[in-house]
């Protein structure tokens, strides 16, 4: 079943796709601590289970236990339940140990193909989302609105730079600190509060000047100032394509347009908001805009893995439109009302394009999104700890490249 008139994809950018190469290098601090875990995890998972139902379990998770938070504290000024903390902790623990074997199993069950890849980084951009909102929440960060709307939307910029500059250079790069280690954090954060209790940041010291949540802001400013210069080092200098240009030879600066337009409108509606829409809705509001930023890195990996254009404009953006037109016109609609639809709008729309990009490669690779299509113990030779252990998300930690054929 088509959602839209005409396929998304042209047969070019199929068959570019299924001639994809997988380049990644990453230099984390602490994956090499967890590989034995997760090598030891994806032991434990039995061979017919497909790669890409075990990122959804682990997704579903993460923003089930979200969700609980946000429904405690949607203002992200009450404090939520101990136990709902506990439980987002444990969610975002389930969601990194099973999107850092999905990769191992597809290797393991010799299923491995560019819809994983795909898979795998549209349901990080999901997660980022949920996981940034779930940490200020816990936090109580709603009672300093500026810097809730930092900590969420830096977080969603770093993920949308990461795959700008992948588009760039043709290789993904994880830093020293990265997405583990983000996560990691946010799992102690979130620990923190289940143990002490949320209201533990208000915590005054050096004669009250100097509160505990201080520290989060301010280790964010540092590394993730590092963390974007290095990509747009990159960005700037790393273009494979054309006289320095990206991967489908188009302008290196042309990803900033899209993301500006998300960026931009929601700074600018959060100022101009007469009912204060997002100082009193901002998980609301983050999750409406996290997910059109969500949208648009999706269509970005697209962009890379087919060696595309990326379009400037997108659907999505009627979401945020019509919170600013309400705006334009004196708020001829009460503006909680024109959020919630917005949401509604880019939930769908999100969820329409997901399924109609998946189905599309799916038909052309001939295989299934959630089945692995065979029985893999039967057809594959099961390898050793040693053949996956330095590996994370099917690639080698340091330098790999896997060609992608179609099947």
């Amino acid at each position: 079943m088509k959602l839209y008139k005409e396929k998304l994809l042209s047969d070019v950018q199929l068959k570019r796709l299924g001639e994809h190469q997988y380049s990644c290098s990453s230099c984390s601090i602490l994956d090499k601590f967890l590989q034995p875990y997760w090598n030891w995890l994806v032991l434990k998972v039995p061979l017919w289970l497909a790669p890409n139902l075990i990122t959804t379990v682990g997704l579903i998770l993460n923003i089930v236990t979200a969700l609980i938070l946000v429904w405690y504290s949607p203002n992200a000024k009450d404090g939520a339940p101990r136990w709902a903390c506990a439980l987002c902790g444990i969610g975002l623990f389930a969601y990194q140990s099973l999107d850092a074997i999905d990769g191992k199993q597809a290797r393991r069950t010799g299923t491995a193909n560019p819809l994983g890849e795909l898979f795998d980084h549209g349901c990080d951009s999901i997660s980022t989302v949920f996981v940034a909102l779930s940490a200020c929440i816990a936090v109580q960060l709603g009672n300093h609105p500026g810097w809730m709307f930092f900590q969420c939307f830096c977080a969603i910029t770093l993920f949308y730079c990461a795959h700008w500059q992948t588009y760039v250079s043709g290789t993904l790069r994880f830093g020293r600190v990265d997405v583990t280690e983000a996560q990691i954090t946010i799992m102690v954060i979130l620990a923190i509060s289940a143990i002490f209790g949320p209201e533990i940041w208000a915590t005054k010291f050096f004669s009250n000047k100097f509160h505990l949540w201080y520290f989060i802001p301010l280790s964010t400013i540092v590394c993730c100032s590092v963390a974007l210069y290095q990509s747009l080092i990159i960005i700037f200098t790393g273009g494979v394509g054309k006289n320095g240009s990206t991967v489908a030879g188009t302008s290196v600066l042309s990803p900033v347009i899209p993301f500006s337009m998300i960026l931009v409108p929601a700074f600018i509606i959060y100022q101009k908001s007469t009912e204060q829409v997002y100082e009193n809705h901002p998980a609301l509001y983050i999750l409406a805009f996290g997910l059109v930023a969500a949208k648009i890195t999706n269509r970005l990996v697209v962009a890379h893995m087919t060696k595309s254009e990326m379009d400037y404009t997108d659907l999505s953006l009627i979401g945020p439109s019509m919170l600013f037109l309400n705006q334009y016109f004196n708020t001829f609609i009460t503006e909680y009302y024109v959020l919630w639809l917005c949401l509604v709008w880019v939930s769908f729309d999100l969820l329409r394009y997901c399924y109609q990009i998946c189905t599309e490669i799916c038909d052309y690779l001939h295989i299934e999104l959630f089945r692995i299509p065979y029985p893999a113990g039967s057809h594959t030779k099961k390898p050793s700890v040693s053949s996956i252990s330095m590996e994370k998300n099917g690639t080698n930690v340091k330098n790999t490249k896997i060609r992608n054929k179609k099947k």
